[in-house]
């Protein structure tokens, strides 16, 4: 009983576990939904006995040196954060034109500051930028790592500096016993202290079952300035927008650092309300609730929104032709423009937010009082509540323009364009309209960027896109009870028109959207949560293996097998094979056909997988797709290393092939003889090679497999040439050989030998088909990928590598790594990257899983072998 007890609770444990991977974008994104839904209501019962005017008021005596000071400090901070950067490149031992390092940096802060989440985040724009410039995926994960550590590290420790120097100041202010106060900084010191200290010069330190590899002392002092310098510019931004305080700047920038630590860890895009509602309690006591507010929305302007405004501005410089030709920045500037669509996209999010903002804020009074000796209210009142719509269209123009989509491209100019004319119709807002306006120009100065032909509308938001669209709704919600507070609800409200009734205008607007993005989440949510798409027809078959011939690729001739999927290129002159098993879509290798065409295929492939409510993945694919797997979004984590003979340096009578020359001569004293069959005349072999393969089965104890690897199935065995290997007239082993018309490469699939074949059969095999491929003209062999080969084994490596290279020493019982490597290294190839390409490091442990379950013909077959 108590057995089955055992694996009813088991099974139990594992739907969970199931659920959760499955549905864990949208379990975090409620998460953080519902912890910013609580900050907000904090934020308007902390507001209680302040009012919009007196907001106002207080923005109004800010003075404009403060403002210039607010902008230098910003400066200040962002250039510290450029240098994160550097040092983090100087760790990983990779040396980059610094105007390059400055433009990534620069971008990725600007953009993951203000978003934070998906492809709009400060790893994706890494992933993008240093993909290109050269650096491989555990590089740029290296670099990501050391940044985000820096960061943390940096402000633990500057946090507990400046609490531990004014305690009682930060007492007085958080309510918290001041000797509380410096113990905790001390503890918090001592440990950082501890760890740099044992893990000084690059030594490795663990912390339960944590290993922790940091840089050289020289490295970790140098980012310990660097993050000191960016937290405090950072923090001195805000505390010169605060009115006079005896709040000096070390209690200060304890608190901040603190309300910042809180913004990171709620996971909500820029730390909204977080922030926020930490620094308010932490200085409520001190400074007047109104003033702080006046202070906090110049702070997100100039720390956040100004950064972003002049990346903008520096990414339409570099489309002049007279700056992009000059040396040592013209690659700065072609960085920038592949960094453009992730730019805009952001612009476009943050100035749908701000128009939705605008619609439940009232006009000033000047500004209605001159319309409405021009316009008639109808007007005005159309073009308030189209605006805050025209909000929500941006921000869905956003994630297609983070896609580089043409339709995307259209809508966002349009939206913008209307909303730019409702900006002097509804308030005459000079600056919201100036604002638009540099958006459009942005969009018009790189219209090539967006150059994917697809239609917005199909494309359903994810949980990510709709978390930010709901809290941005909540927001515009709580700055709308903020601001009518002293106004009584009362049903009448929704049917006043009159030019002096601001609430109803702002009601009006707030439903409007509110419809507008609840149908948005229905169509996202209820769509067919997935679909899979036919397989490949006799016809398609047909164009794809036309494809295969005329290009290099010879793996490519899997598709022979015809139990993958297709995707062609709108050209129809390039596809991608692959296959669907759960949710992942799993595409095998890298494009087949033209090269230029690749990028789009990889966006193609990404959004069908989307929108059939799956993962895309791309398996085993060769560092040159890396930059456009990048640009979708998607991270890579290496598989192992491929092995490729150079046939025009082969050379079997050389010492670097003495032994496979004695095994070649010591089957021929044997009596082994080599020929290759090509496939008209393999019609009379069939039933010997059928023969060899099932007792080679049988004595492995193996069954067919399939996806990237072939199987013995007779229409495919009959389409390529065999190499066969014969003792006394009877076939004792075989290769099947995949070609290319082009020559340029050629590689094996099925392997097999029977029972009594002569030790040393496969050996001599191998290099007869070696001088047989030379001499007919290819001119290189493919031995295929060794798994987990090359890991960095380094404790600075990436999690991934690490793990893979435990494996790879020491995981013989679950498969012969180290013994695959040996064989294929006695041929002395070209060892090259391979690669699995996915969202997340989740996404590629269930992507490998789904991989395995694809090559073994599903969980049956790999619970059978």
């Amino acid at each position: 009983m108590s057995d089955e007890v055992s694996v009813v609770t088991e099974d139990r444990a594992s739907r969970i576990v199931q659920f959760f991977l499955t549905y864990r974008l949208y379990i975090l994104g409620a998460a953080s939904l519902f912890v910013f839904a609580l900050v907000a209501f904090g934020l308007y019962r902390l507001t209680a006995e302040v009012r919009y005017d007196e907001v106002l008021d207080a923005l109004s005596q800010t003075s404009w040196s403060a403002i210039a000071l607010a902008a230098i400090f910003t400066g200040l901070s962002f250039l510290a954060l450029i240098f994160y950067d550097c040092n983090a490149l100087d760790h990983v031992g990779r040396k980059t034109a610094f105007p390059s390092v400055a433009v990534t940096a620069f971008m990725a802060y600007a953009v993951g500051n203000t978003v934070g989440f998906g492809p709009l985040s400060g790893g994706a724009i890494r992933f993008r930028a240093y993909s290109r410039l050269g650096l491989s995926p555990g590089e740029i994960a290296r670099v990501i790592a050391f940044v985000t550590l820096s960061f943390g590290l940096g402000l633990l420790a500057v946090s507990a500096l400046a609490t531990l120097a004014v305690a009682p100041r930060v007492a007085g202010i958080l309510g918290i016993d001041a000797l509380w106060l410096r113990v905790i900084a001390l503890v918090i010191l001592v440990a950082l202290f501890a760890v740099f200290y044992a893990g000084r010069n690059g030594r490795t330190v663990g912390i339960g079952s944590l290993r922790l590899s940091l840089p050289d002392s020289r490295t970790v002092s140098r980012q310990f300035l660097v993050s000191a310098m960016d937290i405090a510019a950072a923090a001195s931004v805000l505390y010169v927008l605060l009115p006079q305080t005896h709040v000096g700047w070390p209690a200060f920038l304890a608190v901040y650092a603190v309300a910042i630590g809180f913004g990171v860890l709620s996971h909500v895009p820029a730390g909204l309300g977080v922030f926020e509602a930490v620094i308010m309690a932490g200085l409520s006591n001190a400074i007047g609730i109104d003033q702080l507010l006046g202070s906090l929305v110049l702070y997100r302007l100039i720390y956040y929104v100004l950064p972003l405004l002049l990346a903008t501005v520096l990414l339409l410089i570099t489309e002049m032709r007279q700056l992009a030709l000059r040396p040592g920045v013209a690659e700065a500037a072609q960085l920038a423009g592949k960094l453009a669509p992730a730019l805009i996209a952001t612009l476009s999010l943050v100035l749908g937010a701000m128009l939705i903002f605008s619609s439940v804020v009232p006009t000033p009074d000047s500004d209605l009082d001159f319309l409405s000796n021009y316009l008639p209210l109808p007007i005005i009142e159309g073009a308030h509540f189209l605006s805050s719509l025209l909000g929500l269209l941006l921000i869905v123009a956003a994630r297609g323009l983070g896609q580089r989509l043409d339709g995307a491209w259209w809508v966002a100019l349009a939206g913008a364009s209307v909303a730019f004319a409702f900006a002097f119709l509804k308030a005459v807002a000079v600056f919201e309209a100036a604002l638009l306006a540099l958006f459009i120009v942005a969009l018009l100065a790189n219209v090539r960027a967006f150059d994917r032909h697809s239609s917005l509308f199909k494309q359903a938001l994810g949980p990510s896109w709709l978390a930010a669209i709901a809290v941005i709704l909540v927001t515009a919600f709580v700055i709308l009870l903020f601001v009518y507070r002293d106004t009584d609800y009362a049903h009448e409200l929704w049917w006043q028109f009159e030019f002096s009734e601001e609430a109803p205008r702002g009601l009006r607007a707030l439903l409007g959207l509110s419809i507008a993005a609840s149908a948005l989440a229905l169509f996202s949510l209820l769509r067919p949560a997935h679909f899979r798409t036919d397989g490949a027809s006799a016809a398609e078959l047909e164009q794809a293996v036309a494809i295969t011939m005329a290009q290099d690729m010879a793996d490519a001739n899997l598709v022979r097998m015809g139990d993958k999927r297709l995707l062609f290129s709108p050209s129809g002159k390039s596809y991608i094979m692959y296959g669907i098993h759960g949710r992942s879509w799993i595409a095998l290798a890298d494009p087949v056909g033209l090269e230029e065409e690749f990028s789009e295929l990889v966006w193609q492939f990404v959004g069908a997988a989307r929108a059939g409510g799956g993962r895309a993945a791309f398996y085993q694919i060769s560092p040159l797709l890396l930059a456009a797997c990048a640009d979708v979004g998607l991270r890579a984590f290496k598989l192992g290393e491929l092995a490729v003979v150079d046939l025009a340096r082969f050379e079997m009578k050389g010492s670097r092939f003495a032994n496979l020359r004695q095994s070649h001569s010591r089957g021929l004293r044997e009596g082994l003889v080599f020929s290759v069959v090509l496939p008209d005349a393999l019609g009379t072999l069939v039933a010997d090679l059928r023969a060899v393969s099932d007792g080679w089965l049988a004595h492995h104890n193996a069954k067919e497999k399939t996806f990237s690897l072939g199987a013995f199935e007779e229409g495919y065995v009959l389409s390529q040439p065999v190499a066969v290997v014969r003792l006394e007239d009877r076939i004792v082993a075989f290769a099947t050989l995949m070609v290319t018309d082009t020559r340029a490469e050629a590689t094996v699939d099925l392997m097999r030998f029977a029972g009594d074949a002569p030790k040393g059969t496969m050996d001599f095999l191998f290099a007869s088909i070696l001088e047989y491929l030379k001499a007919e003209g290819y001119r290189q062999f493919n031995l295929g990928m060794a798994p987990l080969s090359g890991m960095a084994r380094r404790e600075a490596a990436p999690v991934w590598d690490r793990v893979g290279g435990a494996l790879f020493e020491h995981g013989e019982r679950f498969y012969n790594f180290k013994g695959l490597r040996a064989f294929k290294s006695k041929f002395h190839p070209r060892w090259e990257p391979r690669y699995l390409a996915v969202s997340n490091g989740t996404g590629a442990a269930l992507a490998l899983m789904d991989v395995t379950f694809l090559i073994g013909g599903g969980v049956k077959g790999v619970i059978s072998k």
